[in-house]
């Protein structure tokens, strides 16, 4: 009988392993790709292994699950995180200005518009697709802000925020809803700046004093 070695849990075979230095990189590569083209349905993890030319058991190792790789995927062109500093960091003055230029700014942006498309139109039709829109919008983004502002009703507030920033940016570059689809950014930068001002900063924002008074 022949005997088989075990293989420690966690590593994947040599084989894949030989796939070398950078593999992680190729394959989020190959994700973007793929899950910009096709959605999020119908993507398979092996498309996108071959698209990467590794083994599909290399991406299981890497990101274990489609959810997780799509997150990745979409998360490591949008990097949300990153653009707090910038957006917080001149204080409460302006938040709704220095948002609206950000959100914005990176939709305007090729590079990382191809995976927010594939983000929002599969968060239409996808409960996983749903869970990294709200991950990456609300709880990395505009939860974060809210609260970097010391302001009562953070989560409210991001609600609100995220509500109207997604709702444009599906009019405009998923839907492409005239005249907005068409209208330039800076037009609307200054448009929704004074609403997530308001959102973000008045002491209510709208919606708190009626949920006090209506109760539970």
């Amino acid at each position: 009988m022949w005997w088989i070695p075990r293989r420690r849990p966690g590593r994947p075979p040599k084989a894949l392993a030989a796939n070398g230095p950078g593999a992680r990189e190729r394959i989020l590569d190959a994700a973007r790709t793929a899950f910009a083209a096709q959605g999020y349905d119908r993507t398979p993890v092996r498309a996108v292994a071959r698209l990467a030319g590794v083994d599909a058991s290399l991406v299981h190792h890497y990101f274990g699950t489609k959810d997780a790789l799509f997150a990745a995927a979409v998360e490591a062109h949008f990097g949300p995180a990153h653009g707090l500093a910038d957006v917080i960091g001149a204080g409460a003055d302006g938040v709704g200005e220095r948002l609206a230029a950000y959100f914005f700014g990176i939709w305007e942006n090729p590079a990382t518009r191809a995976p927010l498309l594939a983000l929002v139109r599969s968060a239409l039709t996808h409960e996983a697709a749903a869970g990294v829109l709200r991950s990456l919008v609300l709880s990395r983004l505009l939860e974060r802000i809210a609260q970097g502002l010391d302001v009562p009703e953070p989560r409210l507030r991001a609600e609100l925020a995220a509500s109207h920033l997604v709702g444009i940016a599906l009019l405009r570059y998923v839907l492409a809803v005239e005249p907005i689809a068409s209208e330039p950014a800076a037009s609307l930068v200054a448009a929704v700046a004074p609403t997530l001002q308001r959102y973000l900063t008045d002491p209510d924002p709208g919606l708190t004093a009626e949920r006090t008074t209506a109760g539970p």
